[in-house]
């Protein structure tokens, strides 16, 4: 291996887990952190429950994506 390969090879490793670190934190700021438990209603708690299972699935969907793109 040359040098140029080298710095490919770490400047990759580094770009992709500053991307997956990008993801995870503006999927995790869309659907919000919201109020504490205690302070929700019944429907405000399910509204959260539903937008933290869906970031879920949006993180599955991004991981799938990028592996279909290697």
């Amino acid at each position: 291996m040359n040098f140029d390969q080298i710095v490919n090879t770490i400047s990759r490793i580094f770009l992709r887990r500053a991307v997956n670190w990008g993801l995870n934190k503006g999927i995790d700021t869309v659907a919000g952190k919201g109020k504490p438990k205690g302070q929700m209603t019944e429907a405000e708690r399910h509204l959260a429950n539903k937008g933290r299972e869906t970031a879920k699935m949006a993180r599955k969907a991004a991981r799938i994506t990028r592996r279909l793109g290697r």
